[in-house]
């Protein structure tokens, strides 16, 4: 199980854990929807499209990696070396979501703390860079969801 766990609730920097072992460090972009993080001394960086539902894996050198397409909607899928997972939302209001192969679910991504905004991700098959890249996907939605409920609740 990889685990991302927030370093507080005034900071979107998250440690990735592999069973209770930091491994890498999400870090947010500053001014744009993406991150990045180290993992085994290879640098990698996410980016995502202006509308927020395409995002890209690149490597040091800036080559793709891997790419998520969908993502936002029901369900979205993430390939990477010729090779596709699809994710499904488990439920329209909550924040599970599951990885499915042939139909059944296999595997999943779930908040564990709502106040923290912590995650953990049951993935079995997935290079562990891309369990990273669909932690960091998923950190960036809810966080912006999060904002723009905020912001619609103080202008109210």
């Amino acid at each position: 199980m990889v685990q991302a766990r927030r370093h507080s609730v005034w900071r979107n920097r998250y440690d990735i854990m592999v069973d209770g072992r930091t491994v890498a460090t999400w870090d947010p972009a500053t001014w744009r929807s993406g991150g990045s993080f180290t993992l085994e001394g290879r640098s990698y960086q996410l980016r995502s499209n202006a509308w927020g539902s395409r995002y890209t894996l690149l490597d040091a050198a800036g080559a793709p990696v891997a790419s998520a397409d969908r993502v936002g909607r029901k369900r979205w899928t993430v390939e990477s070396d010729g090779r596709r997972y699809d994710f499904q939302r488990a439920s329209i209001w909550g924040t599970e979501h599951e990885l499915v192969v042939d139909g059944r679910r296999v595997g999943s991504v779930r908040r564990t703390s709502s106040w923290r905004g912590d995650l953990a991700a049951d993935l079995p098959g997935m290079p562990l860079p891309l369990q990273i890249f669909v932690l960091g996907i998923l950190i960036i939605t809810w966080n912006e969801v999060s904002v723009a409920a905020t912001a619609a609740a103080a202008s109210a």
